[in-house]
């Protein structure tokens, strides 16, 4: 069987392309406070970081501009956008599989907690989580604080036998702040080049080929 006993997923760029959704309340933020957009690939990397520091990293902003643009931005988004998203192939199959294995699941994101469900129920995947932790309403968690989150949320110890998945450089740092096992995929708004000592799925496919890899799944 698998040697992961936990699998905590990353939402933006792993479970679902959430980037049109993201993209366009960005946008509608930007142009209501009439500043000048920035390049499509800065606004790329809107999706997956907390919004406002996002907005405070790329117009030059202070802290309290960018959490008085980033409430715009969520309420925006909550009322408009959030369902502007698709599951990636083959990604809803495998938290089947997973489920169907009596492996634990949980989700571990920097969307807003409540947000997060309500996409997730969506899409059909919340009934596939054990867990859905997600960022709090200030923005104040960093991604190792939600993983450990999620992990104690399971009354699991930190340990190689759990796994984060996820597609950008945050999830990687907050796996191995939290001391456990990860596996980056390239499919999604992150990762798009070889890392060193980093498993990278390049699909879905290749990602439960790394998850079962010493299993007959």
């Amino acid at each position: 069987m698998s040697k992961y006993d936990l699998v905590i997923w990353d939402v933006d760029g792993t479970l679902l392309n959430t980037a049109e959704g993201i993209l366009s309340s960005a946008v509608y933020t930007i142009e209501c406070e009439n500043m000048i957009l920035p390049s499509h690939e800065i606004m790329k990397t809107y999706i997956g970081p907390p919004i406002q520091k996002s907005f405070a990293n790329t117009l030059n902003v202070s802290s309290q501009k960018a959490s008085g643009m980033a409430e715009v931005f969520r309420q925006h988004y909550k009322k408009f956008d959030l369902f502007k998203a698709y599951p990636y192939k083959g990604i809803l199959e495998l938290l089947c599989l997973i489920k169907q294995l009596k492996i634990k699941q949980a989700v571990a994101t920097y969307k807003r907690e409540d947000y997060a469900y309500k996409i997730l129920q969506k899409f059909a995947m919340a009934e596939h989580m054990d867990s859905i932790c997600g960022s709090d309403f200030a923005g104040l968690l960093n991604k190792a604080d939600i993983i450990k989150n999620a992990i104690n949320n399971m009354h699991f110890v930190p340990s190689k036998r759990i796994v984060m998945i996820g597609d950008t450089e945050n999830d990687l740092l907050g796996a191995e702040s939290a001391g456990i096992d990860f596996i980056g995929v390239a499919y999604g708004f992150g990762f798009k080049n070889k890392i060193d000592g980093v498993k990278i799925a390049l699909d879905v496919n290749d990602l439960k080929r790394l998850l079962f890899e010493e299993a007959d799944v």
